[in-house]
């Protein structure tokens, strides 16, 4: 069970089921002023927070951006959840503010309403002087408002871009609208991104990315996305999305997803099981917000780079510092030892939401500062969440909101920017600011005034300027200006620093699309470049451009790396049209590392790398062993796998010879056994449930008489058989026109319900005759948290008189369940969903095994 916050993607409405928890009456949550709350923080050494802004100047703030001269915007959903109810939430009398430090002392002195009346704005974009683009909730349209007279308050409204309603619960819905380095405008939620053109705003498709609230950019153009309701935290950040979705099990250092709040009265939405006793705190994600990757110049050193973000439930923000490993980008909680964090507050109404780096160099901390966080949804009547909100009396600390500025002892004041005043060519010259806020307002605001006067001075920058991420810039301003030749993009793709060479690759891609398609061979030559992000590059922009047979580029680079990141990231690449690489618990990673470290080093001297087996040399077409990728022996039934390492094989396999044989391996120890089946079962493009050391142990004692190896046949028929689709006939009690893409063959398609999970659901196998059953399974990879909360299994002989129910399991997540019958005889076989959760019940393949013997 999941629990959430502010426009997290819910997972389920929680309630707490038998258990005997009481909520006794508690004295009220109690607001704190600025003051107090200041010193509930807890930070390192030499650092701090100093409010900026607070009641009453704003009121549940959720956005804070900065425009080019400094002003301060902030979006404060005035009408969110002011009672437990969330009554008259879409009220428009929300608005955006804007604060202006008139004197540069860092102060803001002067404050006005800059948009009013509006319905929970969520996404702000500043342009030029006086303008920003604005989001409300509950439409895609993006609204362009003007200050025409400089008093601090729009008169101006013109529709920016159409993109139309957009439904759903006010938490399942965009946030972000951030200008990338690439010239290109970002979202969450959305498959597609925006580019400002000077003749009207164009959309461009893009892989879907998963984030919910908040969105961040790093020096080079990736974009962080966070992910709540799935209790992912950051995601989708190893590259840009628009080459796809990439999220490989290793991006996380062990224990990334282990919190250490301060403070907590068990007030999350999952109930007890997502406590840490005897604290009362939260244990793990499940609120992730308003992520940001810090690029400023006024703090240490040490934090550039790093990726921030909120953890509003439990009243925390997460620092994570990024290491690179062959190209890939892996978190890690530095604090993880002292079993700590970056930022902790004992103020239960701290509720930091989003993180901004400054135009001052420093970062700025948006605290929607109140009781309740949740939306009303997913507090009704009866769950355990309302039932803790009414207890502390959480719904009643409303109106309220701050802005934090981070500071430590060494951070000095800073110019003030004034860009809306300066020339083309002077905004030029900040392309090489230290602040990474200040290189990308100024290239936004360049590109904006298409004054191609500089782009003599932009060449100069991009050939010849010392520092990297200028020479970046550069080029990238000189795309947004259409103005980036062939000779200066091929000359910049052998920059001595890697991280041009790459930008320029994505450069070229404009290039290519405007008909140069001589980059081709320029990609290629780099696909064999010694950094990985510049071959990981190379494959991400062969595959976005299609060009007739890039896949063999691909394929054969991602093959022969040995480089980490271009064999996890490179495994999407070659991933068929529409295909998904499954996620992983982190139990399961271990497994799967654990048997890729045995199978590397034992098994693919026969059967490849690539699970493609490994051709007999001097003998054409002869191999030496089968591949995996699809094996019926591999894939079908767990102990298909675990029999022949136990016993060994010989004889041809399927009707094809081979000139290797497998010997037994028994000698290996379950776990070991177990990790290798798995990983077979789950790797070159197989997909299957894990191999446990039980079910290990459990082979050995049924294969304890047989001394000799397997023949195929004989392996074959020792093994349960799955039903044919055209044996069954699939019906549902909701969306049951559906129901057959359960057992379809293909995981990218599914049964869903359709709505959240009530008890009572069932889904229904009919047989074409009664069949000794030996069990069910259940995949639901692609769709991980719409798993059973808890389930029965009954069988019947003709559908209408069933069996007292033969199985019941709690439903606890993972990728696939598997319901054992013990060959039991039905001709009808109904599956019953026990729990409630706001996810759908969903069923990407379902397989029924028979017992052939009898």
């Amino acid at each position: 069970m999941k629990y959430h916050i502010l426009f997290s993607c819910i997972a389920t409405i929680a309630v707490c089921q038998g258990q005997s928890a009481e909520f006794p009456k508690m004295p009220p949550v109690q607001a704190r002023t600025p003051e107090e709350a200041a010193k509930s923080f807890l930070l390192p050494e030499g650092y701090r927070l100093q409010l900026v802004l607070s009641e009453p100047e704003i009121t549940d703030p959720v956005v804070t951006v900065f425009d080019g001269d400094g002003r301060m915007f902030v979006a404060e959903m005035r009408t969110y959840m002011n009672d437990i109810d969330g009554n008259d939430q879409r009220k428009a009398t929300s608005r955006i503010s804007m604060h202006t430090d008139t004197d540069g002392d860092g102060t803001y002195d002067k404050h006005s309403v800059f948009v009013d009346n509006l319905v929970l704005p969520r996404m702000i974009l500043p342009l030029g002087k006086g303008q920003i683009v604005v989001n409300e909730t509950d439409s895609l349209d993006l609204y362009l408002y003007t200050d025409t007279n400089g008093d601090g308050v729009a008169d101006k409204k013109e529709l920016w871009w159409q993109g139309g309603p957009r439904g759903g619960n006010l938490e399942h819905q965009p946030s972000g609208l951030i200008w990338a380095i690439d010239n290109a405008i970002y979202t969450t939620y959305n498959n597609f991104r925006l580019r400002w053109t000077p003749t009207g705003v164009k959309k461009e498709a893009t892989a879907p990315n998963e984030g919910q609230w908040g969105l961040g950019q790093d020096n080079h153009g990736s974009l962080y996305y966070v992910n709540a309701g799935g209790e992912k935290g950051p995601i989708s950040f190893q590259a840009p999305v628009v080459y796809g979705m990439f999220n490989p099990p290793d991006q996380f250092a062990n224990g990334f997803k282990e919190l250490f709040p301060a403070a907590g009265v068990r007030d999350f939405q999952g109930g007890l099981s997502r406590v840490r006793e005897p604290e009362g705190t939260l244990k793990g994600f499940t609120s992730g917000a308003g992520i940001e990757v810090f690029r400023g110049d006024q703090l240490p050193s040490e934090l550039l780079g790093d990726v921030f973000f909120g953890e509003p439930v439990g009243r925390m923000v997460r620092r994570s510092k990024v290491t690179l490993d062959g190209g890939l980008k892996v978190l890690s909680n530095p604090y993880q030892d002292q079993k700590s964090e970056f930022l902790r507050s004992t103020d239960l109404c701290f509720r930091p939401v989003n993180m901004t780096t400054s135009p001052d160099g420093t970062m700025c901390i948006t605290d929607m500062y109140r009781g309740i966080i949740q939306e009303s949804a997913w507090v009704n009547p009866g769950s355990y969440l309302r039932k803790v909100v009414e207890q502390y009396s959480f719904d009643k600390v409303t109106g309220r909101g701050r802005i934090w500025r981070l500071v430590h002892t060494s951070t000095k004041p800073v110019k003030q920017p004034r860009m809306y005043e300066e020339t083309t060519a002077q905004l030029v010259e900040h392309l090489a600011h230290p602040n990474g806020w200040w290189r990308d307002t100024a290239q936004r605001l360049i590109v904006l005034r298409q004054d191609m006067s500089v782009v003599p001075a932009l060449e100069k920058m991009a050939r010849s300027h010392p520092q990297y991420l200028a020479r970046l810039h550069a080029l990238w301003t000189l795309q947004g200006l259409d103005a980036a030749t062939p000779a200066l993009v091929r000359e910049k793709m052998a920059d001595s620093d890697p991280h041009v060479r790459a930008g320029a690759i994505r450069v070229s891609e404009t290039l290519f699309r405007q008909g140069d398609a001589s980059f081709q061979s320029d990609i290629e030559k780099l696909a064999q470049d010694s950094d990985p992000n510049v071959v990981l590059q190379a494959c991400m922009t062969a595959k976005y451009l299609a060009w007739p047979n890039h896949m063999k580029l691909v394929s054969g680079t991602v093959l022969k790396s040995t480089a980490k990141g271009i064999k996890e990231i490179g495994a999407y690449l070659t991933l068929p049209p529409g295909q998904k690489l499954t996620e992983y618990s982190e139990k399961e990673r271990a497994v799967m590392k654990r048997g890729e470290e045995i199978y590397s080093t034992i098994c693919a001297s026969c059967h490849g790398q690539n699970g493609l087996g490994i051709e007999v040399a001097g003998s054409k077409g002869a191999m030496l062993a089968p591949p995996f990728a699809g094996s019926k022996t591999i894939t079908n039934n767990p102990k298909g796998g675990v029999y022949v390492l136990l016993k060994g094989l010989e004889g041809e396999i399927a009707g094809k010879k081979y000139e290797g044989l497998m010997i037994p391996m028994a000698s290996n120890d379950d776990e070991w056994i177990a990790a290798v089946v798995s990983y077979v079962r789950n790797s070159f493009g197989n997909r299957g449930s894990f191999v446990t050391p039980s079910d290990v142990a459990q082979a050995r004692k049924d294969t304890s008489n047989r001394s000799g190896p397997w023949t195929y046949q004989e392996l074959q028929d020792s093994l349960p058989q799955i039903v044919p689709l055209q044996r069954m006939k699939l019906s549902a009690s909701v969306n049951g026109a559906d129901a057959r893409k359960a057992a379809d063959g293909s995981p990218d398609t599914r049964y869903s319900t359709g709505k959240g999970m009530e008890p009572g659901m069932w889904f229904q196998i009919e047989l074409d005759k009664e069949t000794p059953v030996l069990g069910v399974t259940l995949d639901f990879r692609n769709s991980p948290n719409d798993y059973p909360r808890g389930y029965e299994v009954a069988v019947s002989k003709d559908g209408k008189q069933w069996d007292p129910p033969i199985v019941r399991g709690d439903g606890k997540k993972g990728p696939i369940i598997e319901i054992p019958l013990n060959s039991t005889p039905a001709k009808f076989i109904r599956i019953t969903q026990l729990g409630s959760a706001g996810n759908h019940w969903s069923i990407h393949e379902l397989q029924v095994m028979e017992d052939s013997k009898k």
